[in-house]
């Protein structure tokens, strides 16, 4: 049985398409969802607020009034003194920035971190034809 590679190319072509329109349905029917959770969300907010309630008992279910809190760094140089000083380097999550230990490895061929696993595999790519 013979492959005919247009065949290929056109479904492959036609299947990142499909797919490619799912996803924006998706984000488009995500980006609604969350605006109206918002609406609501703040509705609620101003129920507790104004009620001075930290939870409400409903039928349905029970809201939580409760802090969120978000933490980042304006000074990267002074934060990492910082966690040096206190020994806190697990303020930090432990990732490998994929991009820069790719390049770092490009450039220094000889070195390699002990401990670094690297998987690496083949795969297509189709670019469209103009």
């Amino acid at each position: 049985m013979e492959v005919n590679t247009d065949v290929l190319v056109e479904a492959y072509i036609a299947i990142r398409d499909e797919k490619d329109a799912l996803y924006r349905d998706y984000q488009e029917n995500l980006k609604r969802l969350e605006t109206e959770l918002k609406v609501v969300g703040d509705a609620l907010m101003e129920i507790c607020n104004s009620t001075n309630a930290d939870s409400i008992r409903t039928k349905a279910g029970t809201v939580v009034k409760s802090i969120k809190s978000n933490f980042w760094t304006n000074d990267w140089e002074s934060f990492y003194n910082f966690m040096q000083e206190h020994n806190a380097f697990n303020l930090l999550e432990k990732r490998i920035h994929q991009g820069n230990i790719k390049l770092f490895l490009e450039e220094n061929p000889d070195l390699l971190p002990m401990g670094l696993n690297i998987d690496k595999s083949y795969a297509v790519r189709v670019v469209r034809r103009k």
